[in-house]
């Protein structure tokens, strides 16, 4: 996607296949912050202080880590090592353990001599597979959009699903870039996402960038404009979808999806398949929910009149801070993926 009409990708190997070059999150909106990782523990570092962040992009970069991890050393117990390391750096997001379990895989197969090489390579792929996939998530997505027969469509979307949590496109997003391009009238409602702000300080960003329609509103702003017809549906990321439909996605989703279900609003997730987590059905919850530090509810960064960026502090009280939450299949209309359009109920059959 295109930054001051540049097009970027979030994460890029180098020639030399020693290291990655990604967009530092945190840095945005007020900075457009390119930094090069070199190591193992820089690609965790960056993973843990949401560097990079979105469930796609996670899963890419730890698959970079891992290669770049193996320069040093290729035997099998080192790999073990390695994969255990990246796989606790976030644990919700079930994108990470998949795409770290299935370059395990795949270098194990082969030679440790080549095993460096191999894992480049199959990062670079899983980078550009994630590509196509988002593509394809779009199309279907416009698809849904295009059934509405509309002039205006308003869209909520909720925290950033957008191409900063992948390596391009998007998948909340994606339906909508799309849309975009077929020339359709879109409006975004971008709720802010507390406590980290994604929306207003990445979607919203994003948007800007591509010259789509939005308006940032508080989030608990979004069952107001539910309840006054002003929303016509509601497409939301994923971090780990179940077998039965059920989807852990940022904080703050399930209260979306409840108001949208009481007021009859298609409420859609996009997410590759990669998000669906076999072992995940029911109540048999194979992951945890991640609870993150309270200084990212008690604190917050903006720029000031002078145009320089601070850090305030908003309550010196004690804080909890789970960052997501799971909202169960009968508020979910529809899921998206690479391979159509489904219903909750029948994800089972992509497995």
């Amino acid at each position: 996607m295109k930054v001051n009409n540049i097009n970027y990708r979030t994460i890029i190997g180098s020639e030399s296949k020693n290291s990655i070059q990604i967009i530092d999150q945190t840095e945005l909106p007020h900075k457009f912050v390119l930094k090069e990782i070199k190591t193992l523990d820089e690609v965790i570092h960056s993973i843990q202080k949401m560097w990079v962040r979105g469930a796609p992009l996670i899963g890419v970069t730890a698959a970079y880590g891992f290669a770049i991890a193996l320069k040093e050393n290729q035997c099998d117990e080192f790999i073990t090592k390695v994969k255990e390391k990246l796989i606790s750096a976030r644990p919700t997001a079930v994108n990470l353990a998949w795409a770290i379990e299935a370059i395990a895989g795949h270098v194990k197969r082969v030679a440790p001599t080549k095993r460096y090489g191999e894992a480049w390579s199959y990062a670079e792929k899983l980078a550009e597979e994630d590509i196509q996939t988002n593509q394809k998530i779009g199309l279907h997505g416009l698809d849904l959009l295009k059934s509405f027969k509309k002039d205006k469509l308003n869209i909520l979307t909720h925290c950033n699903a957008g191409w900063l949590a992948t390596v391009d496109y998007g998948t909340a997003l994606s339906p909508i870039y799309h849309a975009a391009e077929f020339e359709m009238d879109i409006h975004v409602w971008v709720s802010e996402t507390r406590p980290r702000n994604q929306g207003s300080s990445l979607t919203a960003w994003e948007l800007e960038q591509a010259g789509i329609k939005h308006t940032v509103i508080t989030d608990n702003a979004a069952g107001y404009l539910m309840q006054k017809g002003e929303v016509d549906c509601v497409i939301v990321g994923a971090d780990r979808i179940s077998v039965d439909g059920q989807v852990v996605n940022k904080i703050g989703t399930y209260l979306k999806a409840v108001v949208a279900y009481e007021n009859n609003i298609p409420f859609y997730v996009a997410a590759p398949k990669s998000t669906i987590d076999a072992k995940f059905i029911c109540d048999n919850h194979p992951f945890e929910i991640e609870y993150r530090c309270g200084s990212e509810v008690s604190l917050i960064t903006g720029k000031l009149a002078d145009g320089s960026v601070s850090t305030v502090t908003l309550t010196t009280s004690p804080v909890l801070n789970p960052a997501f939450d799971l909202t169960p299949s009968k508020y979910i209309s529809n899921i998206i993926c690479e391979d159509g359009i489904f219903n909750p109920s029948s994800l089972k059959d992509l497995l």
